[in-house]
């Protein structure tokens, strides 16, 4: 796996901020408009089935599983390629594709002009938000704290999106509320 390169997102919502409203389409052809989901709290994983931070989580990592578990206790989840065309992972089949081998129920939106991962500040696959019912951004960043998507020996790894999704539904205040993503550049 090539070496994290972790970056803050320089442009973009910031923690605390309403989350940008957006409409995207589905693999599906449906169309998924963020204010529908107003009053549920909403994890946005930004994604590319071609990068291997992206493959490594939803094979055997932090994001294997993740979205229908907490699925289960109301939260909505929704990937975000907002790769351009000629770029890697960009397009349906490749996303298709990447949907059954990871065994994913969610969502992938598909932002070809870049705008929402722009008006994010999207900087890295995965690059990870936490909406609260509100509508507000509570977190912005990493899935976990591996800061390279492969634990050390006996690396004790905090999965600061769980973190997130615990407090906030304790209505406790996010202890983390923002990390450095790591992960392959978004490929605007």
């Amino acid at each position: 796996m090539p070496a994290a390169t972790p970056q803050a997102a320089a442009t973009g919502v910031k923690v605390g901020q309403p989350a940008p409203d957006f409409t995207l389409t589905d693999l599906d052809g449906k169309t998924v408009h963020l204010a529908d989901y107003k009053g549920k709290t909403v994890v946005l994983e930004w994604f590319n089935p071609g990068c291997p931070f992206v493959q490594k989580a939803h094979r055997e990592g932090a994001l294997k599983d993740m979205a229908a578990r907490v699925a289960d206790k109301g939260v909505v989840w929704l990937a975000i390629n907002s790769g351009a065309a000629g770029k890697q992972g960009h397009g349906k089949e490749a996303n298709v594709k990447a949907r059954d081998e990871f065994g994913m129920k969610h969502p992938i939106l598909l932002d070809e002009t870049g705008a929402t991962g722009r008006a994010y500040g999207a900087e890295r696959t995965p690059h990870m938000y936490v909406i609260d019912p509100k509508g507000i951004v509570v977190y912005a960043g990493a899935i976990d704290s591996t800061r390279g998507g492969e634990p050390e020996k006996d690396e004790k790894v905090t999965n600061h999106v769980d973190v997130a999704l615990s407090e906030l539904a304790e209505g406790k205040p996010i202890s983390m509320a923002q990390t450095e993503a790591y992960g392959c550049s978004v490929k605007y």
